[in-house]
């Protein structure tokens, strides 16, 4: 059987819902409540943010283990993205509230989500191929996942004053945001040809079957 069969064969095998990738993203989403109660509920706010930050490194993780222990599932391929989107806008917005970043930061990150996932939604509905993510959007993501967290870690509880190192982070901070959010914008434009592509390839193997 030829190589592509194959990995179309392999691509459609449900490992159904009890996987330990399945497990690891509803810990992600279970430590958000938490997240959101060390950040609101408690003084604890450089903890908030590690956590956060752990969130968001931790992120590839349930891919990995469903990769390595070919536990690819029906039901991961949607609780894994709505993880993230959800742990993406839950983050950006409680960060904005703790007066962590400025609103017009966290509106403009947010859009761009938004768009992200309605966007995935509508291709997903007419039945597009599945889309590789692009490097420069890995680069992106990771820019941002970094810089939520360094945000509220250089602002106090009760606005007290900042340290020195906070003052010296929170520069580096801004150039890491304002370069991730400019790059991920710029890469959004740069999904049009590979969506269009895919809606294709999508429609051509309905044809086919």
């Amino acid at each position: 059987m030829p190589s592509t069969l194959l990995a179309m064969e392999s691509e459609v095998i449900d490992a159904g819902w009890r996987t330990w990738p399945n497990l690891v993203t509803c810990v992600r989403l279970a430590l958000i409540p938490v997240f959101l109660w060390l950040l609101f509920s408690t003084d604890h706010r450089a903890l908030a943010a590690w956590l956060l930050a752990f969130l968001g490194a931790t992120d590839w993780i349930d891919g990995w283990l469903a990769r390595r222990l070919h536990q690819t599932s029906v039901v991961g391929k949607v609780l894994d993205p709505t993880a993230d989107r959800i742990l993406v806008m839950v983050g950006l917005v409680a960060v904005a509230a703790a007066a962590g970043v400025p609103w017009w930061f966290a509106g403009v990150t947010l859009v761009r989500e938004v768009l992200v996932s309605v966007l995935t939604v509508v291709l997903a509905a007419l039945g597009a191929a599945r889309i590789d993510v692009l490097w420069w959007g890995k680069v992106s993501t990771f820019a941002l996942m970094t810089t939520y967290p360094l945000f509220l870690l250089t602002t106090n509880p009760h606005h007290a004053a900042l340290a020195t190192w906070q003052h010296d982070v929170r520069d580096v901070t801004w150039v890491i945001g304002v370069a991730g959010l400019t790059l991920a914008w710029i890469v959004l434009g740069g999904y049009v040809r590979p969506a269009s592509k895919a809606l294709s390839t999508g429609r051509a193997a309905r044809q086919l079957k």
